[in-house]
């Protein structure tokens, strides 16, 4: 039986919320429907009711992920554009701590799991919109002189790739510990998104 909390449009957050900590406690692997039907408590049936399959629950967490990491760096790039000279190391840095904060949510979120993206047209939405603003950064960054003048779709491709490829290797840590103990990871990433 449902609880009473969810007749009033609840459901779809808690079942996206509940499977977002199953996936961080369990992985992809540990998640389904049933588990998640199962934690919060309604009936097995109850989550078909917003989501026809695994597939599209792993979308919805991702889609949640997009938007948050969106609004996170958005908030960091206009408040910031104007006043800091390390505009790129504070959008770096809060995209570290975003995967930092939740690291199974950030690996689904970039892991292929989707097997057909374009069946869900909210994420595509959301993903193209992280990477206008991505393009936005770097534009800006360009024209202020901070980035050196190249492609844009150039210069998107090699900052994404070593901030998202330093991130992953914190998450992983895989960093040689006597790399850790010699710099701060901070000022680490400062030298990966250095012009």
């Amino acid at each position: 039986m449902e609880s009473d909390t969810y007749h009033h449009g609840n459901l779809k957050k808690a079942l996206i919320t509940t499977g977002l900590e199953i996936l961080s406690e369990k992985g992809i692997e540990g998640l389904s429907l049933r588990k998640v039907a199962r934690r919060v408590g309604v009936s097995h049936a109850a989550p078909y009711n917003h989501f026809s399959d695994k597939q599209a629950l792993l979308a919805a967490i991702s889609t949640e992920g997009h938007k948050q990491l969106y609004e996170t760096l958005f908030r960091i790039f206009d408040s910031m554009k104007h006043a800091s000279e390390d505009i790129l190391l504070e959008i770096a840095w809060a995209y570290l701590q975003f995967a930092v904060e939740d690291p199974g949510r950030f690996k689904l979120m970039f892991s292929g799991a989707l097997d057909e993206e374009s069946k869900h047209p909210e994420f595509v939405e959301i993903a193209s919109k992280n990477i206008a603003l991505l393009e936005a950064i770097i534009q800006f960054c360009k024209e202020d002189g901070r980035l050196p003048a190249e492609a844009l779709e150039i210069a998107a491709i090699k900052l994404w790739s070593s901030v998202h490829g330093f991130t992953s290797l914190v998450l992983e840590d895989q960093f040689p510990p006597e790399y850790m103990q010699a710099h701060q990871l901070r000022e680490l990433l400062k030298a990966v998104v250095s012009p």
